[in-house]
């Protein structure tokens, strides 16, 4: 998948929310996007949300926008709770059939983050929690260019 110089297209992806709304890799067209592919089992996953829900809340209002995909073994009512109760403030889809995390690259470790670029390009791909003040200097970057 995605090297640090690559600039590979994203996937045409339906993100299924939580709410039941959908969203596809085109609505994501000039906006930032952060892909996060998660388990609420996975204790890095739930270690780092604190830290992506402070990045959405700090540059949301630039044009960036995050999506927490939860993995297709995590059962949706877990995934339900876990947003409702730690108030997470962007977007969260259920990979119900696991074909997100084929097209992203067969994602299999979580969690596993994508940065996308305005032009839907993948500009970065962390296994792994993100080093926050790395993960801040490249979207401010992606937000000017």
């Amino acid at each position: 998948m995605a090297g640090c110089g690559s600039r590979e297209a994203v996937p045409d992806s339906r993100f299924v929310l939580l709410d039941g709304s959908t969203l596809t890799s085109a609505d994501l067209r000039g906006k930032v996007t952060l892909v996060n592919f998660w388990a609420t089992t996975c204790v890095s996953c739930v270690k780092e949300m604190p830290m992506l829900a402070s990045t959405y809340q700090k540059y949301r209002e630039q044009g960036f926008e995050t999506i927490a995909v939860a993995m297709s073994y995590d059962p949706p009512a877990w995934v339900q709770n876990f947003a409702s109760t730690r108030q997470l403030p962007f977007k969260v889809a259920l990979d119900n059939t696991g074909q997100l995390a084929k097209d992203w690259g067969d994602v299999k470790l979580t969690p596993t983050t994508y940065l996308v670029n305005k032009q839907g390009h993948i500009v970065k791909r962390y296994v792994g929690e993100p080093e926050p003040d790395a993960l801040h200097r490249l979207i401010e970057d992606l937000l000017k260019a």
